[in-house]
């Protein structure tokens, strides 16, 4: 099993950026594709960014050109670089690997 733990989040003023951390811990095994969701009060989870584990990315519309997901397999670790935050993208921010999800991290942009 593996066990996902984000980190990174916090307050950031409208236009701000964060940068955000998974590092994947367990029966991690070969890298695996690794994807960033998020889910604001009152909505559905929404995928956000993906990774393959070959580096091939995408994003959701809503984010591209203002957000980056990386990756380093060495230390099972995926980042989302995030610019230009505006305050409708409030909320936890989490990321899955095939069927594990992390615990969250809540990202909150003041306007």
């Amino acid at each position: 099993q593996v066990h996902l733990v984000e980190s990174g989040g916090g307050l950031v003023q409208a236009g701000g950026s964060l940068t955000l951390s998974c590092v994947a811990s367990g029966r991690t095994g070969n890298a695996m594709t690794v994807g960033w969701y998020r889910q604001a009060p009152g909505k559905q989870r929404e995928l956000v960014a993906l990774i393959s584990s070959g580096g091939t990315t995408n994003y959701a519309d809503s984010v591209k050109d203002r957000f980056t997901i990386s990756r380093d397999n060495a230390k099972n670790m995926v980042y989302l670089q995030m610019n230009s935050l505006k305050p409708e993208e409030t909320a936890v921010y989490y990321c899955k690997r095939r069927s594990s999800w992390g615990q969250g991290t809540q990202v909150t942009v003041s306007s």
